[in-house]
C-alpha cells in the first residue's frame, strides 16, 4: 500500500519520525482498505480535494455516487454546501441514488464529514454510504421467512389462534 512500503520501511520511517517527536515509544497498527469507494472519510476527502482543483462540484458528486455504486454500495448521499461554484449566497445541494435509511437503527450507515478550501471559502462535504443491515440470527430468519412467501410467522399465527 501507500503507507507500508516495501516490507513496511514506511511504516519504520514514521513510526522513527512520530517517537522523535513526542519522545514516546510508540506502537502503530496499520489496517488496509481494500476498497476505497466503500469509505466514507475517502470519498468525502476525494470530492473535497477535487473542488479545490476547481472540477465541478456536480461532476465530483456525480463521479463518486457512481463509482460507489458500482462497488457494490446500496446507496449513497453526498451533500455540499458553501459557496458552490463561487456564487455569491452560500447555498446546500445534495444528490442521491439507492436507499439510504437514516431512521433505520439497525442499517448499516458510513458517515463523513470534509472540507474543501477554495478561494471563495469553504465548502463542506458530508457523505453517507448504506452497506445494508444488520440483522441479528433471530431477525434474519422471520426476515428470510417472510421473502419466501410465508406473510404470517409461527409467533403470530399462535397469537392468534389463543385470541379466538
Amino acid at each position: 500500500g501507500v503507507i507500508i512500503g516495501r516490507s513496511g520501511s514506511e511504516i519504520q520511517k514514521m513510526k522513527i519520525m512520530i517517537e522523535k517527536l513526542t519522545k514516546r515509544k510508540v506502537s502503530l497498527y496499520i489496517q488496509e482498505i481494500k476498497d476505497p469507494f466503500l469509505d466514507a472519510q475517502l470519498v468525502a476527502n476525494n470530492i473535497a480535494a477535487q473542488i479545490e482543483k476547481r472540477v465541478a462540484f456536480r461532476r465530483a458528486m456525480k463521479r463518486s455516487v457512481d463509482t460507489a455504486l458500482s462497488h457494490g454500495v446500496l446507496g449513497v448521499k453526498i451533500s455540499c454546501s458553501g459557496r458552490l461554484g463561487g456564487a455569491e449566497i452560500a447555498r446546500c445541494e445534495y444528490y442521491r441514488r439507492g436507499r439510504v435509511p437514516l431512521h433505520t437503527l439497525r442499517a448499516n450507515i458510513d458517515f463523513a464529514i470534509a472540507t474543501g478550501h477554495t478561494t471563495y471559502g469553504c465548502v463542506g462535504v458530508k457523505v453517507w454510504l448504506f452497506h445494508g443491515e444488520v440483522l441479528s440470527e433471530r431477525d434474519a430468519e422471520r426476515y428470510q421467512s417472510k421473502i419466501k412467501g410465508s406473510s404470517i410467522s409461527d409467533d403470530d399465527k399462535a397469537n392468534e389462534n389463543s385470541a379466538n
